[in-house]
């Protein structure tokens, strides 16, 4: 009996060593050696049981209604200039845009305007109501295009804009519609031109043509 006893203390001795082996290789990997929570709980001061706590990282974080974050095709167009309406009856597109929302409340847009007039510009928003958004856009335009100017060459300082928009989400998430207003500025602050209008967009998916941004 002893005999057999021993004949299989090898294989013990091997089996303990590799048991105890398991959490530190886990470890090492980067694997969670507990299990996974998907909330954090956290004991509340004066409570009998700890309670569970939501971290909220979004500006947009209600589950159960459809979210601005995202990419979309928005047309900007405008029914009046310094007042007036515009000569073209419905309005006069003046931006074609690819426009990204996103959760931190920050927004940046990809203008179809010139290279040389500056195409990207940034905004942050705030909900303002179940499918309601407002968000305030600055475009900060860079430079001058001037011919005279070599290419290698820093030009004139350009001046800026402000854009205004109050915008509805529709129910199913997929377009937004809204009005805006435009003013632009010259490097004094100057107001030298101002429009409002309308907006219109779609969200653009995984599945989304360039053709379709036509």
């Amino acid at each position: 009996m002893k005999t057999r006893q021993w004949r299989f203390a090898p294989a013990l001795s091997a089996l303990v060593v590799a048991l105890t082996m398991v959490p530190t290789a886990l470890a090492m990997c980067g694997l969670p050696t507990k299990p996974i929570k998907p909330m954090d709980w956290r004991p509340q001061y004066g409570a009998a049981h700890p309670s569970l706590v939501r971290i909220t990282l979004d500006a947009d974080d209600d589950r159960s209604e459809p979210s601005i974050i995202g990419m979309w095709h928005v047309i900007f167009t405008a029914q009046t200039q310094n007042g007036e309406p515009v000569p073209v009856k419905g309005g006069v597109v003046i931006d074609n845009a690819v426009v990204v929302w996103h959760s931190d409340g920050t927004e940046i847009m990809n203008s179809a305007r010139a290279a040389q007039d500056g195409t990207f510009c940034l905004g942050v928003w705030t909900r303002t109501g179940k499918y309601s958004y407002y968000l305030n856009h600055i475009p900060w335009q860079g430079n001058v295009y001037d011919p005279t100017v070599p290419p290698d060459t820093i030009g004139k300082p350009q001046d800026g804009a402000q854009l205004l928009e109050k915008i509805t989400l529709s129910p199913d998430g997929n377009s937004y519609s809204g009005t805006f207003t435009l003013q632009a500025y010259d490097t004094s602050g100057n107001i030298y031109a101002s429009f409002t209008g309308v907006i219109s967009a779609k969200r653009i998916t995984t599945s989304t043509a360039f053709t379709d941004l036509l």
